[in-house]
């Protein structure tokens, strides 16, 4: 939602039976088939398209990192489970498949969907295709290995993964609007954003808020860093994690201030 046309994800609160047993099964038909043009394997992620895949090896090589990225900043597990990835050729195509197995579901440009298997994103050629199989397939990163994620921190961690590598720190469209509130003082609670439940309660600002705090808590405070990660780890050890709003306030001095002081410096360096 950071640009126009921009929508939230759909993933494991989508209510359909049996959904990833299905798009496996249509998966390989469809292979099978041979409907799919090009079909690749990228770290974890199995891509099939309805289109060719030659020149898109940049973004294929940054899905195959983004685990090992995750691994590394976050101090999850690996997933143990290839992720599906689905390529329209174009939006019409897209639609017509939605519309013929997932009527029920919310139209999206693109989808991460997760239930009773290995998930499944689904997502249409288009200009900002890069940008939505990054967010989605962080998405699918990060339910393959816990049981669940909070929503405003699931989606704050797509955001922020969202873009190319090189403008995670300084790059990302949000960090204008992120750091003008900062200089007069704006932020966000983290408790407001705790109690968003649902994906329709999430609106642009949230999204951007979310981006916000986890861009501080990787950026802005090695003590906020830490406590993400054992926060993370307290989830994909069944341990009740809690609120991690209270557990930064509790471990990072300061905290409004210290969230406050990191965006108001925090520009490119030169």
């Amino acid at each position: 939602m950071r640009v126009p046309g921009r929508v939230p994800s759909v993933y494991a609160r989508c209510r359909v039976v049996g959904i990833a047993i299905l798009f496996w099964q249509i998966g390989g038909t469809r292979q099978a088939a041979g409907e799919w043009a090009d079909v690749r394997v990228a770290g974890p992620f199995v891509c099939r398209a309805e289109f060719s895949l030659q020149g898109s090896e940049v973004i294929l090589d940054e899905l195959a990192q983004l685990q090992e990225d995750l691994v590394r900043v976050l101090g999850v597990s690996p997933a143990q489970e290839y992720v599906e990835i689905y390529l329209f050729q174009s939006e019409s195509s897209y639609r017509r498949y939605l519309k013929a197995f997932f009527s029920e579901v919310p139209y999206r440009r693109a989808l991460y969907i997760k239930r009773g298997g290995p998930g499944v994103v689904l997502a249409f050629n288009s200009r900002e295709l890069a940008t939505d199989l990054r967010h989605e397939c962080t998405h699918a990163l990060l339910h393959a290995v816990l049981p669940m994620v909070p929503l405003w921190l699931d989606e704050g961690l797509a955001e922020f993964f969202e873009v190319s590598p090189s403008d995670r720190a300084y790059g990302n469209p949000h960090l204008g609007k992120v750091r003008w509130n900062a200089r007069f003082g704006v932020k966000a609670a983290v408790g407001k954003l705790e109690n968003k439940g649902e994906v329709a309660s999430m609106h642009a600002a949230d999204y951007r808020d979310a981006w916000a705090w986890v861009h501080f808590m990787l950026y802005g405070s090695r003590d906020g860093h830490e406590e993400l990660v054992r926060y993370l780890r307290d989830i994909a050890n069944g341990v009740p994690p809690g609120s991690l709003g209270e557990r930064l306030a509790g471990r990072v001095s300061g905290l409004d201030q210290a969230y406050l002081s990191h965006f108001r410096g925090w520009v490119p360096p030169r």
